[in-house]
């Protein structure tokens, strides 16, 4: 499969990346290894979490937080806010591609990244010209 960029990860960065990409009118695909985006926010959080770094500094690019927003959101309150993002700029991550190689070919000027389809048992090779990894640090 070929595209203009490829990023791996499915979390806020790679959705902010999309949404980014999506209204540049930036072909792109997301690779996530999960079964749905923001996974460690949904499955690994207890539901007491909250932001620790004030709602001025916790929103993705293009979409605002409300007015009525908390000074520090809860988990609930921030999951809600992305599933409207991944809404709002019709993000659809392939899911369950779990990456297992990424190097430069064609002198350098493509990636060719290689991804494990862990519901099928397969690897997918996909083509881009640019890779982002945002998948956590």
């Amino acid at each position: 499969m070929e595209t203009k960029v490829l990023i791996v990860g499915a979390g806020p960065s790679g959705l902010a990346t999309s949404a980014c990409l999506t209204r540049h009118s930036i072909p792109h695909l997301i690779l996530e290894r999960e079964d749905c985006y923001a996974s460690l926010w949904k499955k690994r959080t207890y539901d007491r979490l909250g932001l620790h770094l004030a709602k001025e500094f916790c929103f993705l690019p293009h979409k605002p937080l409300p007015p009525d927003a908390p000074t520090y959101m809860p988990k609930d309150f921030f999951l809600k806010y992305i599933d409207d993002y991944v809404s709002q700029f019709n993000i659809k991550p392939l899911y369950h591609r779990t990456v297992e190689s990424a190097s430069l070919i064609e002198g350098g000027k493509k990636w060719r990244i290689e991804a494990k389809n862990t519901l099928e048992g397969n690897v997918e090779a996909y083509h881009s010209e640019f890779l982002v990894v945002a998948s956590g640090e």
